[in-house]
């Protein structure tokens, strides 16, 4: 499916991180405004499920009332398991805390 190894739709990671549990709920929080990008140092909010992500990249997002920040470390091939999804990430979480 992949023609490129080194990005993937935006939607499609959230999925496959186990951050939506459709790939449509993934692609209506990133319509909605929710999901900013910083891709080499620039951060900007992302309007397209179709945007694209590498490793490296990092996101922030609101999810259940809550701020969600994650580097991707892989883009995965499938949605696995939890185990499997969690490889997908880092959390982010001491710097976005400590910002009230």
């Amino acid at each position: 499916m992949s023609d490129s190894d080194d990005s993937v739709r935006v939607d499609l990671w959230l999925w496959r991180a186990r951050f939506a549990r459709t790939r449509g709920l993934a692609a209506d929080l990133v319509q909605r405004g929710a999901v900013r990008l910083t891709h080499h140092g620039k951060q900007v909010r992302l309007d397209k499920p179709s945007r694209l992500v590498h490793p490296g990249d990092e996101l922030t997002f609101a999810l259940d009332g809550r701020v969600t920040a994650v580097r991707v470390e892989a883009l995965g091939v499938r949605r696995g398991p939890p185990a499997e999804a969690r490889a997908l990430y880092v959390p982010l979480g001491e710097e976005t805390s400590s910002t009230a």
